[in-house]
């Protein structure tokens, strides 16, 4: 499978010719990541988790595409679409197959940013028990061993030790990462040196991706 990181929290994952999205935000190169994909998976509501007239554009255009999300982003897009029979809402604890991938997922809520901030829901995904993109959140996956994380490695609703708390509880033997747009070089140097250290203490194997670049997994 290959996976092609955009900036932030947009990832492109592809396998014998069959394109799947997860999270293609405002802050990342959207409608490029959206081209000839054939499902896109939405962690949560927020702006930089999607796009949401890229998103709708795309459907409308390609008629292969097929969307999930929470319910009320799902809710959202088909007000908003003619094509409500390709925008399907997820729960968490599921399983589905969406062209040529399966889909685990896992979660439930965003994590909290402020008590006066209101919680949203968010789905972290599992795809082909291989890449995990656990969205707004730190969310282990249960009962499986994930071989690919994606790491949100800053976010307003977090701190250093709690990124290190979620690599080091899903032992992943590889992690790259995600949410990332708001970081400088040289505050992502000091996060990324943590995990990279601590990390690898627990058999993670962390590397940097640029936007655009693209690693098999």
């Amino acid at each position: 499978m290959k996976l092609t990181k955009y900036t932030h929290a947009c990832v492109r994952l592809e396998k014998d010719g069959n394109v799947l999205v997860i999270d293609p935000g405002t802050f990342s190169e959207s409608e490029e990541a959206l081209a000839g994909a054939r499902a896109v998976l939405v962690t949560h509501e927020h702006n930089d988790h999607i796009d949401r007239p890229a998103v709708l554009a795309a459907l409308r255009s390609n008629s292969a595409l097929e969307v999930h999300a929470p319910a009320g982003v799902a809710g959202a897009l088909r007000e908003e679409s003619d094509v409500a029979d390709r925008i399907h809402a997820v729960e968490p604890g599921v399983d589905f197959d969406v062209a040529g991938f399966h889909v685990r997922t896992f979660g439930g809520q965003h994590a909290l940013i402020h008590a006066q901030i209101p919680v949203v829901a968010n789905i972290g995904y599992l795809v082909d028990g291989n890449v995990f993109h656990p969205g707004d959140s730190f969310v282990v996956p249960d009962g499986i061993d994930v071989k690919t994380l994606l790491v949100p490695i800053h976010a307003p609703w977090s701190k250093v030790g709690e990124v290190l708390d979620f690599v080091i509880s899903v032992r992943a033997p590889k992690a790259f990462p995600v949410h990332d747009g708001l970081l400088n070089e040289l505050g992502r140097g000091v996060v990324e040196a943590h995990v990279t250290r601590i990390g690898a203490r627990y058999g993670t194997s962390y590397a940097r991706l640029a936007p655009r670049e693209a690693v098999e997994v």
